[in-house]
């Protein structure tokens, strides 16, 4: 693990040239929007060798607003959802601002929950790409859907009881009773933590109760799958998967869940919509799980979505076409928004 106390730029040879350029936009998107960091703040950043120029940009944009800023370069995780070593957890926990360029996801940790806990803002960037600093979900208005994601995220916070079907098959069931509708916005505040550009309205269904099928047809952006070709199909009961089925997608999903011998990555831990008009799918999480219209299950940790599963990993099942009704009002159908 390497540590610089930095208000470098990104470096001196490509300083002036178009992509550095480009990248420095995003990034000053990232810190002035997402994040709104304040001079003498303390922004610590967390990046591995994979993902360091995203960093370099970040660092480059916080030292302009006169951050008390910390690059953390850590050894890239094994597996999404590996918690980082005790030493940058610490840091992380000090800070009033996190951002985190990775490869490897360390959104669905304790050592997120714990800084949010402490107070910081953080800015989730799970895979994120030079690519995705100057184009796709970034370019979003944050500002103007940050309403239109609170509004849908509040039929999750008062709904009872949601059912989820597809014109490829997916038809399930599911308690959201209690649960707290979350709108992950790209704009954050003290205590919370949002994936950019993924704007998205999510819930975690109560422990158990999700009954039926999900058939993922438009990304798994884990593994290497990205972009389906073949759908999945996932059979749920007492809210965990207990089939997989679907060619060579559904063989390496199988595969990768056995390895890690962990029966609770097969919880259902989440329902997510995604509200970012300007996203793709690409293959890449962040850009995949926030295009518009488009739904997602997250399986495996649902502690930092107000659930109470830890995980040795969080997947994310996306589907076309869905149409969603919370205690028989349709908020979602055919993917088009209906409220």
């Amino acid at each position: 693990m390497q540590s610089d106390g930095t208000r470098s730029s990104v470096g001196q040879a490509s300083e002036h040239s178009d992509e550095h350029k480009a990248m420095l936009r995003g990034a000053r998107k990232l810190v002035d929007v997402c994040a709104a960091v304040k001079p003498g703040e303390s922004v610590v950043i967390i990046t591995d060798p994979e993902t360091r120029s995203v960093a370099e940009a970040i660092v480059a944009a916080a030292a302009e607003r006169e951050a008390d800023t910390s690059l953390i370069v850590m050894a890239t995780r094994r597996r999404d959802g590996s918690e980082p070593p005790p030493p940058v957890a610490a840091a992380m926990r000090s800070a009033d601002v996190i951002f985190t360029p990775v490869a490897v996801s360390i959104t669905h940790t304790a050592a997120i929950q714990e800084a949010c806990a402490a107070g910081a803002r953080a800015v989730v960037l799970t895979g994120f790409t030079p690519r995705m600093m100057q184009q796709g979900g970034l370019n979003a208005d944050f500002v103007a859907l940050k309403p239109i994601c609170e509004r849908v995220a509040g039929y999750f916070d008062r709904g009872e009881h949601v059912r989820v079907t597809t014109p490829a098959g997916t038809d399930i069931t599911l308690s959201i009773a209690g649960r707290r509708g979350i709108a992950k916005t790209c704009i954050v505040a003290p205590g919370e933590f949002s994936p950019v550009p993924d704007v998205e309205a999510t819930v975690s269904p109560v422990l158990g109760s999700a009954e039926g099928v999900i058939v993922a047809d438009a990304s798994i952006p884990y593994l290497g799958i990205g972009v389906l070709d073949t759908p999945v199909r996932f059979e749920v009961h007492q809210g965990r998967i207990t089939a997989v089925s679907g060619g060579r997608e559904a063989e390496i999903l199988r595969n990768a869940w056995a390895a890690m011998n962990d029966p609770n990555v097969y919880n259902i831990a989440e329902l997510g919509i995604g509200l970012n008009p300007e996203c793709r799918l690409t293959g890449d999480m962040l850009e995949d799980e926030g295009c518009w219209g488009t739904v997602h299950f997250g399986t495996g940790t649902s502690i930092t979505l107000g659930g109470e599963v830890k995980a040795a990993c969080h997947y994310d099942l996306l589907m076309h076409r869905a149409t969603i009704e919370v205690d028989g009002i349709a908020i979602l159908r055919d993917g088009e928004l209906m409220v």
